[in-house]
């Protein structure tokens, strides 16, 4: 038998018009990169250690308490994990899923707000300790990707945030002054593909915080990831029909412009740093090859690694899109971020040594920054938080390393074992982590030095005008 690549075998002239083409299947894709980044992230494993926390954070019997009172909602919270990814519901319609994360909290005596902050599946919940304290958020998502589930684990989000959260409230119930403080549960939808917590912000979400936690499921424990930030780029050429036999010279070639621009953003990556990720498609583009194209339309996704980086990007690939109008003498419209644009993540290492500390608490040594490869990045809204207040997204182990996310797969692995014991985990973590900064000025102190010192709070919504 042939090989697929090879060419046909000749044809009969009898036969030869009655055949259809052979296939050509694509090359077989090389896994030598991805190897080669794991034997790097094996060795720098062997020797990398996170450095924990300088800070005292609350005391270790109040560590205590706060333990088994996540172990406590552990059955409660495994519940509610499956029973998310059982009825996953993709961003803006987690009508479902919003109701359930309600009614737990009902039944633990917290009353909590759904359809706030300008989302009808959003959510709020406070409680209030004895004191004067600052006042943290713990963020929770649970929307699912379409197709695929919770192939990015946001089930497990929900219940850390939910968790960790409860835990609190229990505590504040028990012992009021253990609690010093005050403590926001944000339900936050549409993070997959979207900006919910962006959306929620700009409805007053984040005021009057001082930090805000997460944490999201993935193949290893990290104390803190590389996330690009991410903008949408919709760009239409308006050319001018024509005969393309008769007469061509009388169109105006918008396909051409696309195309055009489709190659000049393949040329520009070769100037650009090895993180910066730019994704095309040329959605339309004509209808019949003997008509010259009036409209074509491209859908672009831009990412990079900073804010400013992400903006002087955003320029670069705009002047590509006019510069391909000029070249086919057509009209060009580019239409930046129907939603709106994600901020890559800035964290707050005060709070992450707090977080580690926690997570070593629980058995789990979560590894430093830069032993998985930054080239490995995706992106989450919670950038746009991070860049309002002090905050952390650190992952958490529920699969196997090779398990990639957004896939079937790590949809599996989001209701194993291995899920249901970082849930706990996670919730404890995240709980943690506030409660050190409620009991210890000088890490609270740390926290807002460090945020202000990276260039404090940014105008996200002006950022990119």
């Amino acid at each position: 038998m042939p090989s697929p690549l090879s060419p046909p075998p000749p044809s009969s002239p009898s036969t030869s018009s009655q055949q259809s083409p052979a296939s050509v299947q694509h090359t077989e894709v090389s896994t030598a990169y991805l190897q080669q980044l794991d034997e790097e992230r094996e060795a720098a494993m062997r020797t990398a250690s996170h450095p924990g926390s300088a800070f005292a954070g609350a005391d270790a019997a109040l560590h205590d308490r706060l333990e088994d009172l996540v172990q406590a909602d552990a059955s409660e919270m495994i519940t509610l994990l499956l029973d998310l990814a059982e009825h996953p519901e993709v961003a803006f319609e987690e009508h479902r899923s919003a109701r359930a994360i309600v009614t737990v909290l009902a039944a633990h005596g917290i009353e909590a707000q759904l359809g706030v902050h300008g989302l009808d599946t959003a959510i709020r919940a406070e409680i209030h300790g004895e004191g004067d304290g600052p006042t943290l958020a713990i963020l929770s998502e649970y929307d699912a990707l379409p197709g695929v589930g919770h192939g990015c684990g946001h089930n497990v989000i929900a219940v850390m945030g939910l968790g960790g959260f409860l835990a609190l409230a229990a505590l504040a119930t028990a012992e009021p002054s253990a609690v010093p403080g005050r403590v926001v549960f944000l339900g936050t939808p549409a993070e997959e593909g979207h900006t919910g917590k962006e959306y929620m912000a700009r409805e007053g979400a984040f005021e009057g915080l001082d930090a805000a936690v997460m944490a999201h499921p993935y193949g290893y424990d990290l104390a803190d990831q590389t996330w690009l930030g991410r903008r949408t780029l919709t760009v239409e050429y308006h050319g001018h029909t024509a005969h393309a036999s008769a007469q061509p010279f009388m169109g105006r070639n918008a396909l051409d412009a696309a195309s055009l621009m489709y190659q000049g953003i393949g040329l520009m990556r070769q100037q650009t740093p090895p993180s910066d990720r730019i994704h095309a498609v040329i959605r339309e583009g004509g209808e019949r090859a003997s008509v010259i194209p009036d409209h074509a339309r491209l859908d672009l996704y831009v990412r990079s690694q900073r804010p400013e980086t992400l903006r002087d990007l955003s320029a670069r690939v705009e002047d590509v899109a006019r510069g391909a109008a000029l070249m086919a003498g057509v009209g060009v419209s580019v239409n930046w971020d129907q939603h709106p644009p994600s901020l890559p993540v800035r964290t707050n290492e005060a709070l992450t040594g707090r977080w580690v500390q926690a997570q070593r608490r629980r058995g789990r040594d979560p590894l430093p920054l830069g032993v998985v490869s930054p080239i490995l990045a995706a992106s989450t809204d919670f950038g746009n938080a991070s860049y309002r207040v002090p905050g952390i997204h650190p992952v958490i182990r529920i699969a196997p390393p090779e398990v990639a996310l957004h896939t079937r797969e790590f949809a599996a692995w989001a209701v194993s074992d291995l899920a249901r014991t970082a849930a706990v985990d996670g919730a404890y973590g995240l709980a943690a982590t506030v409660l050190d900064v409620l009991h210890d000025p000088q890490l609270a102190r740390a926290m807002a030095t460090e945020f202000e010192e990276a260039g404090g709070a940014i105008d996200v919504p002006a950022y990119f005008d």
